[in-house]
């Protein structure tokens, strides 16, 4: 289209009043309050067989569908059969049965079907109608199951002649995902669904570009959804959150083989017509994450297949496209006589970081009937974006406004060396290629990221262990603290009030942000809180370069995926805020694979090592230690500068701190600082500096081994001559750094300023 002006999302939010968190939240499936959905629903009723029949093919979506795709929308009454005097659709029978229909009839697509079911809101101009799509198999990454059915809904106002849309509402991949939405579309295009492959989510088309989805406005034409932005998000703020179709934007999506009984599900006797070519190419296929190396980088990008339209196209409708194969629009009445889709348990597993590592083994068995679901009588209940829900309640009051509800936002990102930190000791983030699944413990339906975004809508109030896996990642698990508005939750979440009832976003990681750490580059910092005398609440980690990059509570055992390339922080804080800190350098050549590499992901490597801190304490002998070790580590760095050049040094810088007033033996200068006395006057100015961390961590080991030993004032004096010493660092720094390399001036930089917090936690703590 042409005459369309292009969309501006910061106006559409700003018309909908949808600037302040109020939007953020999401909202009740049904509206009003979420425990009672079933009585707050407006009451719809059914519309005559001639006006439905009118309405769905007015509407009648084209559907596009990826070139690889296997299972398209089919009648599922061909496979139907009588169990205890009830009709069911049986799993073996109707995945074994069209893969049959196929190699007998050379037909890649039998029976093609769409079934529509159209209710009307009592005492409202606002009906419904309702396209429902059944596919006999669901193979999507770790998300798949027997039977599946996709909706599309189209909301409509019909107080005139000619019914005019107000909202398209596409289905995504789970109830916790938001739908593709799009609020007043063009009433002379009717809408095209594009359909994932294999998993049949149901992104919307509905610009210029038939067969691609767009997220945002560009090149002078729309975006194909109108759902909110999370706009006090940074990461966020302009990007529309709906699930959408990630392969049209770049994303890999790398899918994994069902499995049945613990083999290959086309190994299954009970599926004879059904061959490994039935599933999902193999070239977007893995066999299971852990068993690569690293994200893979060759998955073929999406390509259109087969387009479906109706084949009674009312004369109205601008039919842009013409159709490979024309579907059968049926009523949906006609296959509300099944009463169950059924079989056995499909399986996939979540690895999840431990001392022992194990998995949550999660099921999807199949689907339930539409007829029976709370969506099929009120189609509003699947009205996922609060701005649309909002909008469809000011023009009709059967529509409730959005209610509260908790939603948990990650973005996820991947983990890679620094090129700006020395070798082996900093690490940054990016932007990850590779999309990931998310899992809560309380929720069995895994949901993956669109774009790195991981969107939960609907989360129960209280703690949950949050899993994201990817292929060829290390997994990353977490607890998340998700509470009511105004419950005293410790999660990181934001409430608006001022609509009533207050609306929560959680945000999981650091910030919102969890990175990822390809196998081949991951060793596993475990955390083994038990054994210790304090109650340890909460479990953190930084990277030198990156900065934070894990923050989470913690009871008991814990463990943490890091990239080998980095030189760490733990730190840990017990039930009275007392702080305890340890120093972790893997070793970045422990890596059987060359690390961050774009080349195939090959094996993954038979096991990642590990690194354990037992017992961690809280208190000043901890933070003590720690400021010990990181000012040897970086004395030992800035060494071998001086040593590769061939220096050798006879100077000594004072390090005796015996003294029970003065922990140093050094003179004091006009300005205040510390002066050591040398035999030959002028020290080398790197040499210097590598005496001045020697230094501290001789005053942080004295400071230490008081603490544990019990002696207080000593120990707080000890620390008193560490702060000063920092202070030399810094001078003797800023003298040397013409003479280090440009990424070890910065490794010392960001040490020395985490060494001065670490000094003045240490000084306040209470805890020996």
């Amino acid at each position: 289209m042409t005459d369309r002006p292009a969309f501006d999302r910061r106006a559409f939010l700003a018309a909908l009043g949808s600037a302040g968190l109020g939007s953020l939240a999401g909202c009740s499936a049904l509206g009003g309050d979420s425990t009672e959905t079933a009585s707050t629903a407006a009451p719809t009723a059914s519309v005559d067989a001639e006006v439905a029949r009118g309405l769905a093919a007015r509407f009648a979506p084209t559907l596009y569908f990826d070139a690889d795709e296997t299972w398209f929308p089919t009648d599922p009454r061909s496979y139907a059969s009588d169990r205890d005097g009830e009709t069911v659709v049986d799993g073996f029978d109707a995945f074994d049965g069209y893969h049959a229909t196929q190699g007998e009839t050379d037909e890649r697509a039998p029976e093609p079907t769409v079934f529509y079911n159209v209710v009307r809101y009592e005492d409202s101009s606002l009906t419904a109608v309702q396209y429902w799509f059944y596919s006999v198999f669901d193979q999507f990454t770790t998300n798949f199951h027997w039977h599946d059915w996709e909706v599309l809904h189209v909301f409509v106002d019909t107080a005139d002649d000619e019914p005019v849309p107000q909202l398209y509402v596409a289905s995504s991949h789970s109830r916790s995902v938001p739908n593709n939405e799009f609020l007043d579309p063009d009433p002379a295009r009717p809408p095209r669904v594009l359909s994932e492959l294999g998993s049949h989510s149901s992104a919307l088309s509905l610009n210029d570009r038939a067969d691609r989805f767009q997220r945002l406005p560009a090149g002078g034409t729309f975006a194909d959804i109108t759902n909110r932005a999370f706009d006090r998000i940074e990461d966020a703020a302009e990007i529309p959150i709906a699930y959408g179709l990630p392969r049209d934007e770049g994303a890999r999506l790398p899918y994994v083989v069902p499995e049945l009984d613990g083999a290959p599900v086309y190994e299954d006797e009970r599926l004879p017509s059904v061959t490994r070519d039935s599933l999902v190419s193999e070239a977007l296929t893995v066999r299971s994450f852990d068993a690569l190396s690293s994200p893979p980088t060759d998955l073929p990008a999406r390509s259109t297949g087969l387009v479906f339209g109706p084949e009674t196209a009312d004369d109205d409708r601008d039919a842009d496209t013409d159709a490979d194969i024309e579907y059968a629009l049926v009523p949906a009445g006609e296959v509300e006589h099944i009463t169950e889709f059924t079989g056995p348990q499909l399986s996939f597993e979540f690895a999840v970081p431990g001392f022992v590592e194990d998995a949550i083994a999660s099921h999807l068995t199949t689907t339930s009937t539409p007829w029976s679901q709370p969506r099929y009588a009120d189609p509003a209940a699947d009205i996922t974006d609060p701005t649309h829900r909002s909008a469809l309640a000011e023009r009709y009051d059967v529509v409730d406004e959005p209610s509260a509800l908790n939603t948990l936002f990650v973005r996820v990102t991947e983990a890679v060396t620094d090129a700006d930190a020395p070798d082996g000791e900093g690490v940054t983030t990016r932007e990850s290629g590779v999309e990931s699944v998310l899992l809560l413990e309380s929720d069995p339906e895994a949901a993956p990221t669109f774009g790195g975004l991981g969107v939960l809508r609907d989360v129960p109030a209280g703690e949950h262990r949050l899993t994201v896996n990817g292929a060829g990642s290390a997994p990353h698990s977490e607890t998340v603290r998700v509470g009511d508005a105004g419950s005293g939750s410790e999660s990181a979440s934001e409430t608006d009030s001022s609509s009533g009832d207050a609306e929560t976003l959680t945000t999981a990681g650091v910030d919102g942000e969890i990175p990822l750490v390809a196998r081949e580059s991951a060793t596993k910092v475990e955390v083994d809180a038990d054994g210790t005398d304090r109650d340890l609440t909460a479990l953190a980690l930084e990277d030198d370069f990156a900065g934070r990059l894990y923050d989470a509570p913690l009871s008991g055992p814990d463990a943490v995926y890091v990239h080998r390339g980095g030189a760490y922080t733990v730190e840990v804080r017990d039930s009275d805020d007392e702080i305890g800190a340890f120093r972790v350098n893997p070793d970045p050549s422990a890596s059987a694979a060359g690390d961050d590499s774009e080349s195939d992901s090959g094996s993954a490597p038979a096991s990642i090592p590990s690194v354990r801190i037992d017992e961690p304490r809280t208190g000043k002998a901890s933070l003590a230690t720690f400021l010990a070790d990181i000012a040897a580590e970086t004395a030992a760095a800035v060494a071998a500068v001086d040593e590769r050049d061939g220096g050798d040094n006879d100077n000594s810088d004072d390090s005796d701190d015996s003294g029970t007033s003065g922990d140093s033996s050094s003179t004091a200068t006009s300005n205040g600082a510390t002066q050591t006395a040398t035999s030959d006057g002028q020290a080398n100015a790197v040499r210097g500096l590598a005496q001045a961390l020697e230094s501290v961590a001789e005053a942080a080991n004295r400071a230490a081994e008081r603490a544990e030993a019990g002696e207080r004032g000593r120990a707080d004096e000890s620390l008193d001559t560490v702060a000063s010493r920092l202070e030399r660092v810094a001078e003797r720094l800023a003298e040397a750094r013409g003479e280090l390399p440009g990424s070890l001036s910065r490794a010392t930089d960001r040490r020395l300023e985490q060494a001065r917090r670490r000094s003045e936690q240490a000084r306040a703590a209470d805890t020996l």
